[in-house]
């Protein structure tokens, strides 16, 4: 069997780099970009994708958008998202997980994290 193939899509170049670090040493090939819209372009060319891990907070589209994007896609609507966010509130997990998202995981996301992430693809 190949690798699971993770989309990460985060704002900031160290949460980035810490969680697909972590995918990494699961044997995960991660793509990761920096935007909802690339995020969607991305989507929108590579068909080998298996999950999504999305932070919740990012300028223009949230991972929240993103999740609405996919979920309403009749190409993507398969694909587990996990949303990543430092904010632990309660009424935006909420909306994530009734919107779809396999899981809601605090920032920073650490390697013990990772079987959890997986355990959605």
């Amino acid at each position: 069997m190949s690798s699971p193939h993770v989309l990460v899509v985060d704002d900031t170049h160290v949460d980035r780099h810490v969680v697909s670090m972590a995918l990494m040493r699961h044997n995960v090939r991660v793509t990761a970009v920096e935007s909802v819209m690339q995020a969607l372009m991305f989507l929108d060319s590579e068909h080998d994708v298996d999950m999504i891990v999305s932070d919740y907070c990012m300028p223009d589209m949230t991972g929240y958008d993103l999740l609405m994007e996919v979920k309403k896609s009749p190409k993507l609507a398969h694909l587990p998202v996990v949303i990543a966010s430092s904010d632990n509130i309660p009424e935006r997990i909420r909306k994530c997980l009734d919107g779809g998202a396999k899981d809601y995981i605090l920032k920073p996301v650490k390697i013990v994290d990772v079987p959890r992430i997986l355990n959605y693809i």
